[in-house]
């Protein structure tokens, strides 16, 4: 008996963790995003594969929280707040975890974004239009930076060249305002996950301002993220303007260049060869957007991958 009871005293102890601890260097007060609508498209459940200085005063205005200026896998600029994991974050049975014994992960479906403004008299901002796009204007494979990688040697008929590009996801002093921003996905059907917004101004009335007009039109928007691929998911991206999706740091959607709304899907099983990717894997997702141009901003992804990992 006694030798039961010391047993008992030693197994005893609570062996958890504070899931809920945050990183104190995160920023806090991170807003959510509005507008969304809750519609489902038929994009997320099926569709073919797509593997494809200026100078100014200090801006004013603002409750957001400048981001820091690095990401990577399964990491982000834009972190959420440092109160930790939210109350509504499910814990899935991962077949990537195994009977090893090990924590699966923790999934949540909001993606956290950093949100960049420029003013409108930069080179690549306002100065061009197109209704097709330009393919091709960054290279396939993510830089070292986890970021995208410029393609050309010098300025394209949507850009103004590599030194301006290099601004548009990097914390700039004088050229860009960062804020972080939270992009919340909504089940919309079962396994189908959406975010819709045909006003996508995130940043309104701060940053540089609107510049005389009804919304704050010149901002890029930056996501990382890490999934578990289980087989079966589709991501779609439907919006303007410029829009570059890797997974796995391989460019899996090219919808770069100035255009009005456009549509494209990846099926993560048709390109998991492509992307080197395996059921059951977990791997980075990291998106780039840019809204450029008056007079609409729209931003929609519709998906079926289920578990987006909060890090830590």
């Amino acid at each position: 008996m006694l030798l039961l009871s010391a047993l008992l005293l030693a197994c005893g102890g609570d062996g958890g963790r504070d899931d809920a601890s945050g990183d104190p260097t995160q920023p806090t007060g991170v807003s959510s995003v509005s507008g969304a609508s809750t519609t489902a498209t038929t994009g997320a459940t099926s569709g073919a594969g797509d593997a494809t200085g200026t100078s100014g005063q200090a801006p004013t205005g603002g409750e957001s929280t400048v981001a820091p200026t690095t990401g990577g896998p399964g990491t982000t600029d834009a972190v959420a707040s440092s109160t930790g994991v939210d109350a509504d974050t499910t814990t899935i049975n991962d077949p990537s975890v195994g009977e090893t014994g090990f924590d699966p992960p923790k999934c949540d479906t909001n993606l956290q974004a950093t949100i960049r403004d420029f003013k409108a008299d930069h080179p690549d901002f306002e100065d061009f239009s197109s209704d097709t796009g330009l393919k091709n204007l960054v290279q396939p494979t993510l830089g070292p930076d986890n970021k995208p990688v410029y393609a050309n040697a010098g300025p394209t008929a949507q850009t103004a060249g590599p030194a301006q590009f290099a601004q548009w996801y990097n914390n700039t002093p004088d050229i860009n305002v960062a804020f972080a921003r939270e992009i919340p996905l909504t089940e919309v059907e079962p396994g189908v996950y959406s975010y819709q917004n045909s006003t996508f101004f995130p940043i309104d009335d701060q940053g540089w301002g609107n510049e005389g007009n009804n919304h704050n039109f010149h901002f890029t928007t930056e996501i990382h993220t890490t999934f578990v691929y289980k087989g079966g998911e589709v991501f779609t991206f439907i919006g303007d303007d410029d829009l570059w999706m890797f997974l796995n740091g391989k460019l899996a959607i090219d919808l770069g260049g100035v255009h009005p709304q456009l549509e494209a899907s990846v099926d993560l099983d048709a390109q998991a060869a492509a992307l080197g990717i395996q059921k059951g894997g977990t791997y980075p997702m990291d998106i780039f957007h840019a809204e450029r141009h008056t007079d609409e901003s729209n931003f929609r992804i519709d998906t079926s991958i289920q578990c987006f990992i909060i890090p830590g």
